[in-house]
């Protein structure tokens, strides 16, 4: 059985995946081009990069945390937290649909 955990981990890492397609793109572009709108780009990707490598640690690695995650946290909480994690995921993805186009 699939837990919420489970469900924020998957979405935690489809959007790092998603953040490295992005920095990279967004990274050679700004190697070219040298602009300041690439490299705001960049930096947004990288912070929400580290975000999500923090939640994905969290999630997965911590000790405590997980344990707390897995068992302490109530079913409305998961829920708040696995429709923020949806969001951002719809999001990125649109986000990379139209920075690869």
């Amino acid at each position: 059985m699939v837990g919420w955990i489970d469900l924020a981990r998957g979405a935690v890492t489809l959007n790092i995946l998603l953040l490295g397609v992005l920095i990279y793109v967004w990274g050679r572009n700004y190697y070219t081009l040298r602009s300041k709108h690439t490299l705001g780009l960049l930096l947004f990707a990288g912070l929400l990069l580290g975000e999500n490598a923090f939640a994905l640690y969290f999630y997965s690695l911590d000790p405590l945390l997980t344990a707390w995650f897995s068992s302490s946290v109530p079913d409305p909480a998961w829920q708040a937290m696995i429709v923020l994690h949806g969001f951002e995921t719809v999001a990125l993805v649109v986000l990379a649909w139209i920075t690869w186009d």
